[in-house]
């Protein structure tokens, strides 16, 4: 069981995200997906992607499959099932989750209206590369978040330990 993991793990591809693309939904709720990103997958292969409100902003998390299993199982690994918190905290977790897949044709995916109303999305958004996953936010919101030069200066000082 062991050497069948480490092979699994070993074929993993890691995907890593970077750049900013607007979009536009449709009256379906549907968004292509930036090519950006669909040129970072490999070929061949249905993609598919979860996506979950952030639990800080009013944006959504798009993930590989492959990320959330492995974030999955991480936070999985934490818990003790026979203890109840655990148990609902779990199920919370799991909650207004989505699977999702790039239409072949033109690269589109249905975004579930539960989730695009749940951080205000009217039309236009943006899909914001954040490493190892992707953010997707209403246009408004996501130009309002941004902080100044000055303040990130003072939370790298605070991040690296440092007092600025």
């Amino acid at each position: 069981m062991h050497c069948i993991y480490t092979t699994i793990l070993q074929e993993r591809i890691m995907v890593k995200f970077i750049g900013e693309y607007r979009a536009k939904m449709d009256d379906k709720g549907r968004l292509v997906f930036p090519s950006a990103f669909k040129a970072l997958l490999p070929e061949g292969k249905p993609q598919l992607f979860v996506i979950k409100k952030d639990i800080f902003e009013d944006c959504l998390e798009m993930y590989t499959y492959e990320e959330w299993e492995r974030q999955s199982e991480e936070v999985k690994s934490r818990l003790n099932f026979f203890n109840r918190a655990h148990a609902t905290f779990w199920r919370e977790y799991m909650r207004n989750r989505a699977v999702v897949e790039p239409d072949p044709k033109l690269g589109r995916i249905a975004i579930p209206k539960k989730l695009s109303e749940s951080i205000g999305i009217i039309k236009d958004v943006v899909f914001s590369g954040n490493d190892h996953k992707i953010e997707i936010w209403p246009a408004e919101k996501y130009e309002m978040s941004e902080i100044s030069s000055e303040s990130f200066i003072a939370l790298s000082g605070i991040l690296s330990g440092q007092n600025q």
